[in-house]
């Protein structure tokens, strides 16, 4: 039995960084990745497709591993980036996308959205406890990956 919880974030924010510079961070996968908290593996398997592997939370008894595959696909005309799930890797599905937009010169504007499940291996009675903590942790991660973004790209507007 698996609980199933979903996730679903957005944010919108600024920096001080050049259109280019932003876009070449967060369109090649492993460098914008090396500012995610927590990854213990990144594998490419190919053809846009990498594997996250994330570090064990919890006891040594007690814990679980987040473990799924996006398909990565960008497009510098169009400013986005966008990740699709990959089925049958992991206990976790995730999609999303970067929408990044050139502000004059002078900054760049993104968007970042990200949705999916991850399947935690506890029985049912206790989702009222566990899905509330799961989806906090992930956005406290993406809250940290976001503020190492802006201090790579020099703060934000």
């Amino acid at each position: 039995m698996a609980i199933t919880v979903p996730i679903d974030l957005g944010y919108e924010f600024e920096v001080k960084a050049k259109y280019d510079d932003v876009f070449g961070v967060l369109s090649d996968v492993p460098a914008s990745v090396a500012h995610f908290p927590k990854v213990d593996k990144l594998t490419d398997l190919g053809g846009g497709v990498y594997k996250w592997e994330m570090q064990k939370v919890g006891t040594p008894q007690v814990n679980i591993q987040t473990v799924y595959a996006s398909k990565y696909a960008s497009d510098k005309a169009k400013g986005t980036v966008k990740w699709t799930p990959v089925k049958d890797v992991g206990n976790a599905q995730v999609g999303g996308s970067w929408k990044i937009a050139d502000n004059k010169g002078k900054s760049t504007k993104i968007l970042l959205k990200i949705q999916g499940t991850v399947d935690v291996p506890l029985p049912g009675l206790m989702k009222m406890i566990v899905e509330p903590v799961v989806a906090g942790e992930f956005e406290k991660l993406v809250d940290k990956y976001i503020a190492n973004l802006v201090k790579k790209f020099g703060g934000e507007v």
